[in-house]
């Protein structure tokens, strides 16, 4: 017995839809795809990748695919997220070779997580509707240069941890089955992975900011890396409980699809009100950098010398 309200979740599914449209109505491009270059993308994407090796080359396929993309030369939106990923996928698989307490889960556990970006973007070049919103989100603004590469990238990652996570450990515990209760092998392998998040988001973020987002996070200090920190642990932690509760509607497909629309539809407005947050901030750069600057003279200057 779940306790599971499809009806309940289907409206809420619905009521997360509206909210989103209300926050961004905007049309999505014709024709999906990823033009002009879908024969690429689809080579690339074709199957599934058996090993976290066979990631990595097809992450690094679809870099130099990406990257060829509109609008020009290494500014597509998506290849800011790949670029991030592939990243944090090349230091699991060292991980993996220097070490862990159970190699089979964590590789399992890669793999099932690319299949879902990698089947996210084939379902969009093939301009399906079945693509996930939270993907969507990130696609259709691909050759936006609007949408920061900072924020682009943070859209990947929250669509890949609030929609992929949770569906990747349950391919993952089908084939391997669910930890049990005080299991103490599997979990510490998982967290191992936010100490990634935790060293390669903040080179990421200043790599990508603007020279105004340098000047904030600056004068910020240790305090973004703090908050991003936090973020990873509680968003990978609920990833993991969505896991479970999701694991006891497995046999339900009806109920376990209703479940997986909802949280896709809750990341995506979360995606959604994040655009709306790097518009409004990218629009009063100037002004705040230039009040960073003023506060931080006064601050440092002595009181003689004012």
């Amino acid at each position: 017995m779940t306790g599971f309200d499809r009806g309940l979740a289907r409206d809420s599914a619905e009521l997360l839809r509206v909210k989103r449209l209300e926050l961004s109505s905007l049309a999505i491009p014709a024709g999906r795809g990823w033009s002009p270059l879908q024969e690429r993308v689809a080579e690339a994407l074709d199957g599934h990748p058996a090993g976290i090796g066979e990631v990595v080359k097809r992450l690094v396929t679809l870099q130099e695919i990406l990257d060829e993309l509109p609008p020009s030369r290494a500014a597509n939106r998506v290849s800011a997220f790949n670029e991030l990923y592939l990243k944090i996928t090349r230091r699991v698989e060292a991980a993996l070779v220097t070490g862990v307490n159970s190699a089979d889960f964590l590789e399992l556990l890669d793999v099932e997580f690319a299949k879902r970006y990698f089947d996210a973007l084939t379902l969009w070049n093939n301009d399906d509707e079945q693509t996930p919103d939270v993907w969507e989100v990130l696609f259709k603004r691909a050759g936006d240069v609007r949408v920061s590469r900072l924020a682009a990238a943070m859209l990947g990652v929250n669509a890949h941890i609030n929609h992929d996570l949770a569906l990747a450990l349950i391919g993952t515990w089908n084939e391997l089955g669910a930890p049990e209760a005080g299991d103490e092998m599997i979990h510490p392998d998982y967290l191992l992975v936010n100490e990634i998040f935790y060293e390669e988001i903040p080179p990421l973020r200043r790599g990508f900011a603007t020279r105004w987002q340098l000047e904030l996070d600056e004068f910020v200090g240790p305090l973004d890396d703090w908050s991003q920190r936090i973020l990873v642990t509680v968003t990978r932690a609920r990833a993991w409980d969505q896991a479970r509760r999701l694991w006891l509607l497995r046999h339900d497909t009806e109920d376990f699809e209703q479940a997986r629309r909802t949280m896709d539809r809750a990341a995506s407005l979360l995606a959604e009100w994040a655009i709306v947050g790097d518009r409004l901030v990218s629009h009063t750069g100037t002004g705040v950098t230039l009040s960073w600057r003023l506060l931080r003279r006064l601050l440092t200057t002595p009181e003689a010398d004012r």
